[in-house]
């Protein structure tokens, strides 16, 4: 049994959802799987750094992160203070869990990081849509080239396997579309409107629950599911969307009127991304308020749930569901990634 040394490239609600599950399912994953782990560092701009070849106490850390304590408390022992690049030059790990904060503009610093990971041999598990989906040629490419692995189960619906169902599950298949509702938040927001509430007064309450962001024209304008569905494209298509190049429109403009004329109509309003492939090969990508008839399973996925339906040339109709947001579930895609990325260094 091959120990992996790892890396945590920011420390927030994501990565520690991943800690937890590799503390709770330690003994599990040893005896079930063939895992076993060592994190030789942890390093967050703001909750600070340490770095222990002996191995960091994975419990006492997030046991600090529970009090509001930063990294650097003397109850850990280790290394401190190194910035996120020098962490990951010189911790001596296998793979680093970057799970750093979305760029959408430049993709930094989660760019940076990963780009430095793979030049020095790493193999990478991130949850950071920005790096994927505004350089994911350039970054498949580096890896390739270093003989490393780069996996980002994560970026798109938390830790519903998408990208590791296509790879073992749709190998032989050739996929002509997907579409499907991407971002919890706006799913949130138009089923409360669909029972009567207004805009406002839900995106309010989706703020308060945490669902939404206090400046969340992210998620209401659509950027989020954008870069979704440009790194299904690309991922899953073998396209070469670019970001910038997807239509896209969010809920802002939507009333409950619409909403409930839609009813009236068997119908009901949802934020639908998709990409589609045509006759000549080209992918096409968007994100739009659609009118999704009842007898769509789409039309019946409600609250923060997200769903993914994926058309092939042998399985006509594939539908994933599950949460697609959330400390945990986000981190169990991390965990996912890593225990692929020891799988694969053990052949």
């Amino acid at each position: 049994m091959r120990e992996l040394k790892l890396i945590f490239v920011g420390f927030g609600t994501v990565a520690q959802g991943c800690a937890r599950h590799l503390v709770n399912n330690g003994s599990f994953l040893k005896e079930r799987r063939g895992f076993d782990y060592k994190v030789v560092a942890i390093t967050d701009t703001v909750k600070g750094s340490v770095q222990n070849e002996q191995g960091v106490d994975l419990s006492k850390a997030l046991s600090l992160m529970a009090k509001g304590k930063k990294l650097e408390d003397n109850e850990l022992p280790g290394k401190k203070g190194l910035s996120s690049l020098e962490t990951i030059k010189s911790s001596g790990g296998d793979a680093i869990i970057e799970a750093t904060w979305t760029n959408l503009k430049d993709a930094q610093p989660g760019l940076s990081h990963i780009t430095i990971a793979l030049e020095s041999g790493l193999d990478v598990a991130t949850s950071n849509k920005g790096p994927i989906a505004l350089f994911y040629r350039k970054l498949v490419d580096l890896a390739k080239s270093k003989g490393r692995q780069l996996r980002w189960e994560s970026t798109v619906m938390s830790g519903t396997p998408v990208f590791n169902m296509y790879e073992f599950g749709l190998t032989g298949a050739r996929i002509n579309w997907v579409k499907g509702i991407l971002n919890g938040t706006t799913n949130y927001i138009l089923t409360e409107m669909a029972a009567g509430k207004s805009y406002d007064e839900t995106l309010k309450r989706a703020q308060q629950l945490g669902y939404a962001e206090v400046e969340p024209s992210g998620d209401v304008e659509g950027y989020d599911p954008a870069a979704k569905i440009t790194i299904l494209a690309n991922a899953l298509m073998d396209a070469d969307v670019r970001f910038a190049d997807v239509t896209r429109e969010g809920i802002i403009h939507i009333s409950v009127d619409e909403i409930k004329k839609a009813e009236r109509s068997s119908q009901r309003i949802k934020l639908i991304a998709s990409a589609v492939k045509d006759q000549k090969g080209n992918v096409t990508a968007s994100v739009e308020p659609t009118l999704v008839p009842d007898t769509d399973i789409l039309a019946h996925v409600t609250g923060v749930m997200n769903a993914l339906q994926i058309s092939t040339d042998v399985q006509p109709d594939i539908t994933i569901m599950g949460p697609g947001a959330g400390g945990d579930s986000a981190g169990y895609g991390l965990l996912n990634d890593i225990l692929s990325i020891s799988r694969m260094r053990g052949k």
